[in-house]
């Protein structure tokens, strides 16, 4: 996957820099793989607004993503790369033996053609889904579990990966990619390799109507604000509104907003570096 940068004819082109899409291989997704999706504007079932800077954006439909990876002992072949509104990672849509199918996130360096697989006495190969009791040491994951059968909750996002460090007991040790230090049960599964489209952090829309398109309305600062509408507001002239804070007071930057007494405290080694 590669960026593709414009020539500044226009001023919405000057600063666009966005994917090629070449890793994408058709444009039409699996109408049975389809859901609808409703788009509530950041409005409650009242009407009322109780998220800001929500609403327009084009019409989507949900891809229906198997996280859990439960066909066990079927191999299955990679149809398509597709695009996925919903998501920052690219999706394959894959064909299994018996002829079902279904869309799984694609992990870096997938083809299509190739064929994958999940369960036990899986090679550990990109694109197959292992549990982590059989994974290598020192192999890179993503899509992890943290319940047996619960499907993927970590390393989901493109870019995203894992490393899977050592073995202790019935958990395995896991480094997350923010630096964080966790257990995890050996019965989990995880997929091999690192989630495509890594360079979707480096993407820029270029104009507000890319964000406008996406669903996402003008975002006023706090500091921009009167005293009435933000903590943050008021002052003579540029003032830099004192200490960061949300609307509602809770301070931003550095502020640990994790519950104390959370129970999934004791599964972590070591936090995510300040």
């Amino acid at each position: 996957m590669a960026l593709k940068k414009y020539k500044p004819t226009t001023p919405g082109q000057r600063f666009k820099i966005i994917s090629d899409y070449k890793d994408i291989t058709t444009g039409k997704p699996e109408k049975s793989l389809l859901a609808p999706m409703k788009r509530s504007g950041g409005r409650n079932s009242e009407g009322r607004m109780t998220i800001r800077n929500i609403g327009g954006g084009h019409k989507q439909k949900y891809r229906i993503i198997d996280f859990k990876r439960d066909k066990e002992g079927v191999p299955a072949t990679v149809k398509t790369i597709e695009y996925d509104p919903n998501r920052t990672a690219r999706i394959a849509l894959v064909f299994y033996k018996d002829g079902e199918k279904r869309y799984i996130v694609a992990p870096k360096g997938l083809k299509v053609g190739q064929e994958i697989n999940s369960g036990k006495g899986v090679s550990p190969d990109v694109g197959n889904s292992m549990y982590l009791s059989e994974i290598p040491f020192g192999t890179v994951i993503h899509n992890i579990e943290l319940r047996p059968g619960q499907g993927a909750k970590m390393a989901r996002s493109a870019g995203s990966y894992a490393q899977l460090m050592t073995r202790e007991g019935k958990f395995a040790v896991i480094k997350l990619p923010y630096g964080e230090t966790r257990l995890v049960l050996q019965t989990c599964k995880a997929t091999i390799g690192m989630v495509s489209n890594a360079d979707h952090q480096l993407e820029r829309s270029g104009k507000a109507g890319r964000s406008r398109w996406l669903g996402r309305r003008p975002r006023v600062r706090g500091v921009a604000m009167n005293p009435v509408d933000h903590l943050m507001g008021s002052g003579e002239g540029r003032a830099s509104g004192g200490h960061p804070r949300s609307r509602k007071g809770l301070p931003a930057k550095g502020y640990r907003t994790r519950a104390k007494k959370k129970d999934s405290n004791r599964y972590i080694i070591e936090r995510r570096k300040k």
